[in-house]
C-alpha cells in the first residue's frame, strides 16, 4: 500500500514531462544500451561505446519496451516505479531506525528535494543504486543476512559505484573487531549482542563477509565485459576520462569542496541542514509522558548513525577522487540518508518540527523551478525540460527547413540530430560535431569551413549550424573575476564559455534564421551566407576540427 501510494504521488508530478525525448546522458549512454538490449539481446552495447556500467537497469528498460512498447513515456514511467522503490527503501529505512512520524516526512523531503525529482523519471542509474542502497541498509540494520547480500548485489549491478557502502561498511565491522571487544564504544551495531569475545568475533566475521559478498556479482560481470572487449572498467577514453585524469591533490581538494556542498547544502539542502545545526545547538530534547514518567524523545541509535556518516563520508571521499564530471546525482546515495538524520533531530527537538518539515518541502519544490545563482547541471531540477524543449522546437525547425543539409553542432544535438529514435527528428541528419562553442572550437569550424585547400573539404558539409548553450551560466559571478580560479576550472572540469549565437554566425560567416531562450538556457539556427567561406578566411586559422562528418557521431554522456 505505501508503494502504491508513492508511485501514485511522484507519477502525478512528473505527469507533464513524461513524454519528453531523452535527455543529455540518456541519449547518449542508457537509452542506446538498453535498445541494443531490445534488439539484439547484447548486454555489451555497440550502438555507444561501452562505459562497463552493469546492465541491471538497461535490462528493465528493454523488458518494459518490449511488453508495452519503446516510447519515452513508457521508458519514464518504468523509471518512476524504480524512484517509488527507492522511497519506499527511504521510508523503511527511517521506520527502522527513527519511527513512522520521521519516516513519513523524510520520504516526503527526499522525494520532492530536486535532484531526486528531476532524477525520479529519467534513464540513469544513480537514483535506482541509491534505492537498493537504502534497502540494503535496512536489512542490515534489521540483521537479515541474505537480503543484505540481496539488496546491496542488485545495487552494484545497477551501477558499479554502489559497492562502496557494502565495502565500507566491511571495513567499519573490522576496525570495531579490531577495537576489541572490552573496549567496544556504543557505535557498533554488534555491541552488546554477545558478551563472550569468540562469539562477538565470529559474529562480527559473518557481518564482514556479508557484506563482502555484492562483489562477488560485479566481478563477474566485469569478468564478462573484459571477455567481450578487452577492457575492465569501460573503454580508455572512460577510464581516462573519469579515473587517470582525476588524479590530482588539487583537483581532489576542488572536488572535494564541491561534494560536501552537494551532499549538505546544494539547491536549498542548507535549509533544512541549517535548521538541523540550530536545533542541536540552541534546543533540548523535548519530553514525552510515559506513564508516570517524562522521558526525552529518542534519538536514532548512534550505532546506526555511525552506519550512515560511514557511508556518507566514504561517498563524499571517493566522489571526489573519481569521476571527471562533479554531478550531483552522483551523491543520490547519501543526501537522503542526511535528510533523515536531519527530520529525524527536529522531530527530537524542535515543537513545530511538522511546520519545519512542510517549509523545507517547499522550498525544495520551489527549486524545481527556480535556478540557483551558481552554475549547476540542467538534469538538477526542471531546466532540464527546458533544454528539451529548446532542442524540439529548433530541431523541429532544422528538419523541415534544411532536411538534406550538413548540420555543425556538438554533442548531445549530434546525436539528437543523427538518430530518429531519440524522439527529435524524423530522420537522420548529415552532422559535422564539434566540442562545444568556445572561442576556440567555432574558430575551428571556421578554420574548416573556410580552407578550400583541404583534401577533404566540401562545401556541403555544413551548411547550417545548431548552436546552443552546451551548459548552464546564471552570468558572471565575483569569484569568476579571479583568473587563477578560472583557470583551475577550466584544467580540472572542463570550464568554458559558450560564445552568444551573434558571435557563433559572425565567425561562422552566416546568420541566425531561429532562437529562442528559457531560462538562461538558448538555441539558435545558423545559415551560411553564400560568401561565408570568404566570411570565415578572415579570422585566424585554428587547429582542425576535432570530429569528423558523419551520421552518428557517438559519444559518452560523462
Amino acid at each position: 500500500m505505501a508503494f502504491a501510494v508513492i508511485f501514485l504521488f511522484i507519477f502525478l508530478l512528473h505527469l507533464p514531462v513524461l513524454r519528453l525525448p531523452y535527455f543529455w546522458d540518456e541519449a547518449g549512454y542508457y537509452v542506446p544500451a538498453a535498445r541494443d538490449i531490445l534488439l539484439g539481446g547484447s548486454l555489451i552495447p555497440h550502438t555507444t561505446v561501452s562505459n562497463a556500467h552493469p546492465p541491471l537497469v538497461m535490462a528493465w528498460l528493454a523488458f518494459w519496451w518490449k511488453i508495452v512498447g519503446y516510447t519515452p513515456a513508457v521508458t519514464r514511467t518504468a523509471m518512476l516505479i524504480l524512484a517509488a522503490f527507492s522511497l519506499l527503501g527511504v521510508f523503511r529505512l527511517t521506520e527502522r531506525a527513527s519511527n513512522s512520524r520521521v519516516a513519513v516526512s523524510a520520504t516526503l523531503c527526499t522525494a520532492v528535494y530536486p535532484v531526486f525529482f528531476a532524477q525520479s523519471s529519467l534513464a540513469q542509474v544513480d537514483l535506482v543504486a541509491a534505492g537498493f542502497i537504502f534497502w540494503g541498509l535496512s536489512a542490515y540494520v534489521e540483521d537479515d543476512t541474505f537480503r543484505t547480500v540481496l539488496w546491496f548485489s542488485l545495487g552494484a549491478m545497477a551501477k558499479e559505484t554502489a559497492i562502496l557502502a557494502p565495502l565500507s561498511l566491511a571495513i567499519w565491522e573490522f576496525i570495531g573487531m579490531a577495537v576489541g571487544n572490552d573496549k567496544l564504544p556504543r557505535f557498533w551495531l554488534a555491541y552488546g549482542a554477545v558478551l563472550e569475545q569468540r562469539k562477538y568475533r565470529s559474529r562480527v566475521a559473518l557481518r564482514i563477509t556479508t557484506l563482502t559478498l555484492p562483489a562477488l556479482p560485479l566481478a563477474l560481470w566485469y569478468a564478462y565485459h573484459y571477455s567481450r572487449t578487452g577492457y575492465v572498467f569501460g573503454n580508455p577514453e572512460f577510464f581516462r576520462y573519469n579515473v587517470a585524469a582525476t588524479l590530482s591533490p588539487m583537483r581532489f581538494l576542488l572536488a572535494l569542496l564541491m561534494r560536501i556542498w552537494q551532499t549538505v547544502g546544494y539547491l536549498h539542502l542548507w535549509i533544512l541542514t541549517g535548521a538541523t545545526m540550530i536545533a542541536m545547538w540552541m534546543l533540548p530534547p523535548l519530553r514525552d509522558s510515559e506513564g508516570d514518567k517524562e522521558t526525552d524523545r529518542p534519538r536514532i541509535n548512534l550505532a546506526v548513525q555511525m552506519l550512515f556518516y560511514v557511508v556518507v563520508l566514504t561517498y563524499v571521499l571517493a566522489m571526489a577522487a573519481i569521476g571527471g564530471a562533479v554531478l550531483a546525482r552522483y551523491m543520490l546515495p547519501v543526501v537522503p540518508l542526511v535528510i533523515i538524520l536531519c527530520v529525524s533531530t527536529l522531530w527530537r527537538r524542535v515543537s513545530f518540527w511538522r511546520t519545519a518539515v512542510v517549509c523545507a518541502a517547499v522550498v525544495f519544490v520551489a527549486g524545481w523551478f527556480l535556478n540557483p545563482p551558481y552554475g549547476f547541471s540542467p538534469e538538477d531540477n526542471l531546466a532540464y525540460r527546458d533544454y528539451i524543449l529548446l532542442h524540439e522546437d529548433a530541431e523541429t525547425f532544422l528538419e523541415a527547413r534544411y532536411p538534406m543539409a550538413g548540420v555543425l553542432t556538438a554533442w548531445p544535438a549530434s546525436d539528437e540530430l543523427a538518430r530518429p529514435w531519440l524522439g527529435y527528428v524524423l530522420h537522420p541528419m548529415r552532422v559535422v560535431r564539434i566540442e562545444d562553442f568556445s572561442l576556440e572550437e567555432v574558430l575551428s569550424a571556421a578554420d574548416y569551413r573556410g580552407n578550400s585547400d583541404r583534401s577533404n573539404f566540401d562545401r556541403s558539409n555544413f551548411v547550417v549550424a545548431l548552436a546552443f548553450s552546451t551548459k548552464y551560466e546564471p552570468g558572471p559571478a565575483r569569484w569568476d573575476r579571479w583568473r587563477r580560479w578560472t583557470q583551475l576550472k577550466a584544467r580540472f572540469f572542463g570550464f568554458h564559455h559558450d560564445l552568444p549565437p551573434a558571435a557563433v554566425a559572425q565567425i561562422l560567416g552566416g546568420h541566425i534564421v531561429f532562437s529562442e531562450t528559457r531560462k538562461g538556457q538558448w538555441i539558435a539556427v545558423i545559415e551560411m551566407d553564400r560568401d561565408g567561406i570568404q566570411n570565415a578566411q578572415t579570422f585566424p586559422q585554428r587547429r582542425t576540427l576535432g570530429a569528423a562528418t558523419s551520421a552518428s557521431n557517438d559519444k559518452n554522456g560523462f
